[in-house]
């Protein structure tokens, strides 16, 4: 009896309620992180190494060079930062965008009948694919196109511009289309926190004699400040690494050249793939403070 009591087979239920959750954990992660492994941290150190390298792309082998590759690009900082300056239109529109969302996901999520209606509408945009996107605004952007014909309409002929050819306003242009493209998902994200805030705490405000603007910034701001700061981040590190739109809709010419443009650019065209790495590299960094410095003001705020 003692010998087949302890040859009986393994029963999962037999395991302590701690130790199934264990495994139910580690079961349900290990495909999550298994493709995180392979898509993400093998990549980066993949690049790490190319960084140290000479590697062109193309040969089977490559000389290790150290952080030659560093200093050439610091060497000459102007040359290979100069499209850094690019990414301030796309911070400023992130700005724009996060306002925008706030405020039509206010008066979406309070004050207007068939909410679920324009939260589809405006999440729309964000599903379709960034090539359609920037085929649709080339149009859309090009010499008597139909902004062209919206401003003829609305008697503002004077306004009209090279929308992208004018080196003076093309990253205007460019960064409203991410700023269109990009709002419809910040609303639905907003609206979604602003549900958690309890309607008793807006009446009250009310009932104290506080109008809409009053409670939308002592009330609805401070209660989604969480995700607001989580979207600010994105959309800001998201402001350091555009690169879909430009590159389809203007090749990154007229001045509209992002970092990302300028490390892809590098790496297969000028076939220098180890320089390539280490630029995209330095902005690997350059995020990663970025997430460091969130964490630390709202983890603050959060304490």
């Amino acid at each position: 009896m003692e010998g087949n009591r302890s040859r009986r087979k393994f029963s999962f239920s037999s395991l302590p309620y701690k130790k199934q959750k264990i495994v139910i954990s580690l079961v349900f992660l290990f495909v999550p992180m298994l493709l995180l492994l392979t898509f993400t941290y093998l990549p980066a150190t993949t690049m790490f190494k190319y960084a140290l390298t000479d590697w062109d792309g193309i040969s089977k082998t490559y000389n290790y060079v150290g952080l030659k590759n560093f200093n050439t690009i610091f060497a000459d900082p102007k040359k290979y930062f100069e499209p850094m300056r690019v990414s301030i239109y796309y911070f400023i529109a992130s700005f724009v965008q996060i306002a925008l969302a706030v405020i039509l996901a206010y008066l979406i999520s309070f004050k207007t009948k068939f909410s679920n209606i324009f939260k589809g509408v405006y999440f729309f945009p964000s599903l379709i694919n960034s090539v359609a996107i920037s085929f649709i605004f080339i149009f859309f952007f090009q010499p008597n196109g139909t902004f062209d014909s919206i401003l003829k309409l609305l008697g503002l002929e004077g306004a009209i511009r090279f929308w992208l050819r004018d080196p003076k306003i093309i990253n205007i242009s460019l960064a409203s289309v991410s700023v269109w493209r990009y709002v419809g998902q910040n609303i639905v994200m907003f609206s979604a926190a602003m549900q958690s805030i309890s309607p008793d705490i807006l009446e009250a405000a009310e009932v104290d004699g506080a109008n809409e603007f009053q409670k939308l910034i002592h009330i609805i701001i401070p209660g989604i400040s969480k995700i607001m700061g989580l979207l600010l981040f994105l959309s800001i590190s998201g402001s350091l690494q555009a690169f879909e739109t430009p590159y389809i809709m203007t090749g990154g010419g007229n001045g509209s050249m992002t970092y990302v443009i300028q490390v892809v650019n590098i790496a297969f065209q000028n076939h220098r793939v180890g320089l390539a790495s280490a630029l995209a590299l330095i902005l690997l960094f350059i995020c990663i403070i970025l997430a460091l410095i969130r964490k630390l003001i709202f983890g603050r705020k959060e304490a």
